[in-house]
């Protein structure tokens, strides 16, 4: 995850931060998997006043943590999350981790179980930059959500934000909220094409095809 400076006004806000703010209630429980340094956690104990916790694998960044007074423990998401019981939390964040683990499928399976709203945020592999250094360059894209050379990305897998909706339609996963970023502002149109990030607010409802396919009938590319 990358390091920005937590003490930023409202307004200087990474975009996808002022998203995930909104959807979070006050005093909610929070549960962040793969926090790195902790910005988004202590910007949520901040601002919303939430009981958080965190999981993350690098030790770096669990002092980096601790330093902000957060309770983060020191796991591997991988895994899996059997020492906690189901709806344990009001909400789980899987915000730029989903794409480094190794059993993305497993490791929302257990987010759903444990937390009654899961918040996932991911790059968005098919931006059209990425698709254009693809096209003429032939080789591995470079672009501001995914800013890594292939040999150095902490990335095991590239999605897209179709690839996310198919992903929660084959498993009856509701999406309740989605906010699509590009570089200075929210994407309204075509987000698989000029969003950078995606981020999704979903819960196991069972009543994702209507999402799906409205999204599909409208805005397939």
């Amino acid at each position: 995850m990358s390091i920005r400076c937590c003490s930023m006004k409202s307004d200087a806000l990474p975009l996808e931060y002022r998203a995930i703010l909104k959807w979070i209630r006050q005093g909610s429980s929070v549960l962040d998997l793969g926090c790195g340094d902790g910005e988004l956690l202590d910007l949520l104990v901040r601002e919303k006043k939430v009981r958080a916790q965190g999981i993350e694998i690098d030790e770096q960044a669990i002092y980096q943590c601790v330093a902000k007074g957060l309770s983060v423990f020191h796991e591997d998401i991988d895994n899996g999350l059997s020492g906690y019981g189901d709806k344990t939390f009001d909400f789980v964040i899987l915000n730029q981790s989903l794409q480094q683990v190794r059993k993305p499928d497993v490791v929302v399976k257990e987010a759903l179980r444990i937390g009654r709203g899961v918040i996932i945020g991911f790059p968005n592999f098919a931006h059209y930059q990425a698709r254009l250094q693809i096209f003429f360059k032939g080789k591995t894209p470079v672009t501001p959500s995914l800013p890594y050379e292939w040999h150095d990305t902490p990335n095991l897998h590239f999605l897209s934000i179709s690839d996310f909706f198919e992903f929660c339609h084959r498993r009856s996963i509701e999406i309740e909220k989605r906010a699509f970023i590009g570089k200075n502002r929210e994407v309204k149109i075509f987000p698989n094409l000029f969003a950078l990030i995606g981020i999704f607010l979903v819960s196991k409802g069972g009543v994702g095809d209507k999402e799906y396919l409205r999204y599909y009938e409208k805005r397939k590319i």
